[in-house]
């Protein structure tokens, strides 16, 4: 009596886990999810490219006080030191 009733709980667990399983399949869940991972990533890629930037110009700025460069901020422009033709 025992044993049956065990092995009816067993089959009604292994029954709802596997409708869960298979409900979690859906096409709506898979692309629910998918939208969320990818909105995840896209988040983390511009954490990246804002965190690659600001170490750049970090080391730029270290390179520029090294080499005794102009800095960053005062570098002229690229039409400054350009004659006007005449």
């Amino acid at each position: 009596m025992i044993r049956r009733l065990f092995y009816m709980a067993l089959g009604a667990y292994l029954a709802l886990w596997a409708m869960r399983k298979l409900q979690a399949l859906r096409p709506d869940h898979v692309a629910r999810r998918t939208a969320d991972r990818m909105a995840g990533y896209a988040g983390q890629a511009g954490e990246f490219a804002g965190d690659v930037f600001r170490l750049a110009a970090r080391r730029e700025t270290e390179l520029r006080a090294t080499f005794g460069l102009d800095t960053v901020e005062t570098r002229p422009t690229r039409f400054d030191d350009v004659k006007d033709g005449r």
